[in-house]
């Protein structure tokens, strides 16, 4: 079978390898991968700027497949299935997993980051991370894993009805968070850089307030929410000064939920932060239940997958196509398609 590898920053290299066999171990199933989504690791490992990253390394973490065999003991799936792959998993039960938190255990691994992913033809992995449903289409599976994403974030910012959200970033990331927050019946107002992202989000999301984050933020805020500021703020644009930046946007009171990162220091002004009382936390990656919880809201139509979608790639074309993914304007969310 074929295998597609990022060798060291910057190159690829295609593999053949032999295909696994359909002698599994317990709890284990044979997966043919349909379509990959094109995550911002993996463009960020292909510059060689991902933390937490070594070289060679199968890229690939958001993924539809589909199930080839499995293991005896397997119940949650059947051959033939369609399934969204949950990319997290725990091999050691740490104190964070033991507590329910196992999207940020301790040892925690990532395909595609930590472990080989899925940009190959086919690959084994614990049936117990599958969610199936033939009721998606395959690039509506590849998209759960990134919807996933801005869904626990929104989790972790406890939003309410009557609070106002601002989502700092308009990528794909960005714009599941806005979906989410609206869901929750909340007031969101989106903020970039770049006015076309903006104009793109609108477009998605139906949001109304869009803010360009090189004007004047906290007086266009303030007139907009007239005095007021937002009380919930979900950066996802890993960018440090867009980071800092929302300890100055944020209302006495209010959530800063950071959903990006970047290598380095998060410094902010003490007395400014003690003074507003505010709350931050951290989201790291979904739980096993936004998986299927996305799939239910897709098939009622309340979250519109297939929008995000605007480049496509076939897997025989990465190595020659994928770096120009970073010159595409108007690129949200590409799709690599075997």
């Amino acid at each position: 079978m074929k295998v597609v590898r990022l060798k060291q920053p910057g190159e690829w290299e295609t593999l053949e390898i032999a295909q696994p066999t359909t002698n599994l171990a317990s709890g284990q199933a044979l997966l043919k991968v349909k379509k990959i989504g094109v995550c911002g690791t993996d463009l960020h490992a292909f510059k060689g700027q991902q933390p937490f990253f070594s070289y060679p390394k199968i890229l690939g973490h958001e993924l539809a497949v589909e199930v080839v065999a499995i293991a005896k003991d397997v119940t949650n799936v059947k051959v033939g299935d369609k399934c969204s792959v949950e990319p997290y998993y725990n091999n050691v039960v740490g104190q964070a997993v033991k507590r329910g938190k196992t999207n940020c255990g301790e040892h925690l691994q990532v395909l595609g980051v930590h472990v080989d992913g899925g940009m190959q033809e086919y690959f084994v992995y614990p049936a117990e991370f599958l969610h199936a449903t033939n009721s998606l289409t395959d690039d509506q599976l590849a998209m759960i894993e990134p919807l996933a994403i801005g869904c626990h974030a929104v989790d972790r910012a406890a939003i309410q009805e009557d609070d106002i959200v601002l989502v700092i970033g308009a990528g794909p990331i960005g714009l599941g968070t806005i979906q989410f927050a609206q869901l929750k019946g909340a007031r969101v107002i989106a903020m970039d850089i770049d006015d076309a992202k903006l104009e793109q989000c609108k477009k998605i999301t139906k949001v109304k307030d869009t803010i360009n984050v090189l004007g004047n933020v906290e007086e266009e805020l303030q007139t907009l929410l007239n005095g007021d500021l937002p009380t919930v703020i979900l950066d996802a644009t890993g960018n440090s000064t867009s980071m800092m930046n929302t300890f100055k946007y944020a209302a006495a009171g209010g959530t800063i939920v950071f959903i990006g990162l970047f290598m380095g220091d998060v410094v902010f002004h003490d007395p400014s932060f003690h003074k507003k009382e505010l709350t931050l936390k951290a989201s790291r990656a979904a739980m096993g239940s936004d998986f299927g919880r996305i799939i239910r809201l897709i098939e009622a139509g309340k979250i519109d997958a297939h929008s995000f979608i605007t480049h496509r790639i076939s897997f025989d074309a990465v190595p020659t196509e994928f770096e120009k993914l970073y010159k595409e304007k108007n690129l949200i969310k590409a799709i690599i398609e075997l």
